[in-house]
């Protein structure tokens, strides 16, 4: 028989009031990493001039190189010198400061790439994995289709102007979500605040890492044509991990000022919620001839939405299942579904499963309960 029951939660907390977001930033964009919930854009999916923000794929691939097993941290890569001209210390842009001829490990050159945002480290490690920088920026372009990156386009390795190197606000953050999320044993040097190579120390740009408690990441950018711009992350006391992209301001101190204040909006404004727990049975559905007259249901994953932290939303979830269910049930075997009605009208569907198992009655068990009218 089947049956239906209308689960409602209330989430979220009430303060006083929200505080309206805007910023000088020409584009920006903030999201929750965990959910992927946008918290607040301004021309988020407008192509735009990334400058060293789009080192962030460089840096993708060569974690996606080491990853495979096809260097280690320890390979090294030779400076040639299209590398040195185009990116070395006469060039006057940021540079780590490499000589020509010389042989650099990759995982100085990641430290050169993230930390110092070198270009000549860009150019190296393009030359060494793919042969030249325009056979590299041709994976960054078939990367960037694979991750889903519907407004990024890659002439280089380094982010140097280029009329058609161009990505959005959106395209950044959904990048450094999935740096985060698929290397998270190299992910930590994004958060190293200086780097020494040659004798030479150089600071990392990012004015986070020295503002807010949390930050780890990302990556700042600047050209004429670009602004000011960074993409950074933060996670939270509380273990969320907000991911910002702002873009085109006109200085450093603007650039340090506007993303400061818009983590810490983020922060204060929004929290993430709950709304189903595999921890949190939802339902005792009767079982037919087992040890036991019930089983829990409980949802198969977790569901957590991103919630104002001045709302009350409600939430309702239906779950829908057969019963009874017959002995001998497994735990994780699926008993039914929850289909799950977000206040904006959004559905998500997560299947209930069994949260223990149940053993079948013995021979004679199963005939008195047959006997006893033990069928439901």
């Amino acid at each position: 028989m089947k049956k239906l029951l209308l689960v409602s939660l209330l989430l979220g907390s009430t303060i006083l009031h929200a505080e309206e977001l805007s910023t000088a930033a020409s584009h920006a964009l903030l999201m929750d990493a965990d959910t992927g919930t946008v918290l607040f854009e301004k021309n988020a999916d407008e192509k735009m001039h990334p400058a060293s923000m789009s080192k962030l794929m460089t840096a993708y691939l060569i974690f996606e190189a080491l990853k495979k097993g096809q260097y280690t941290l320890d390979s090294e890569f030779v400076v040639s010198d299209n590398a040195w001209e185009k990116g070395g210390a006469k060039t006057g842009g940021s540079t780590m400061f490499l000589n020509p001829k010389q042989s650099v490990k990759i995982r100085d050159l990641l430290r050169g790439i993230i930390v110092q945002s070198g270009n000549d480290a860009c150019i190296v490690a393009a030359e060494g994995i793919a042969g030249s920088e325009e056979a590299f920026a041709q994976m960054m372009n078939a990367k960037a289709k694979k991750l889903g990156l519907q407004n990024s386009s890659f002439r280089n390795a380094t982010g140097l102007p280029n009329p058609d190197h161009l990505m959005s606000a959106k395209d950044l953050a959904l990048l450094a979500q999935h740096l985060i999320n698929d290397f998270p044993e190299y992910y930590p040097i994004y958060s190293e605040k200086e780097f020494t190579y040659n004798k030479i120390k150089q600071q990392n740009r990012n004015p986070l890492l020295t503002q807010m408690p949390g930050a780890d990441g990302l990556k700042t950018g600047h050209t004429e044509e670009s602004g000011y711009g960074l993409t950074g992350s933060v996670k939270t006391a509380d273990g969320r991990r907000l991911i910002m992209v702002i873009n085109g301001l006109k200085t450093m101190a603007d650039r340090a000022k506007e993303s400061q204040k818009v983590m810490s909006w983020g922060i204060a404004n929004f929290e993430n919620a709950a709304v189903l727990s595999p921890d949190k049975p939802l339902v005792d559905v009767p079982v037919w001839l087992g040890k036991e007259l019930t089983v829990s249901g409980v949802p198969a994953s977790k569901l957590v939405k991103t919630i104002h932290r001045w709302d009350t939303p409600e939430i309702k979830s239906v779950v829908r299942f057969n019963a009874p269910v017959k002995a001998p049930i497994q735990q994780g075997q699926k008993l039914g579904v929850i289909t799950t009605t977000m206040p904006d009208g959004e559905e998500i569907t997560t299947d209930l499963i069994a949260q223990k198992s149940v053993e079948k009655l013995g021979y004679f068990a199963k005939i008195k309960a047959l006997i006893l009218g033990r069928k439901e």
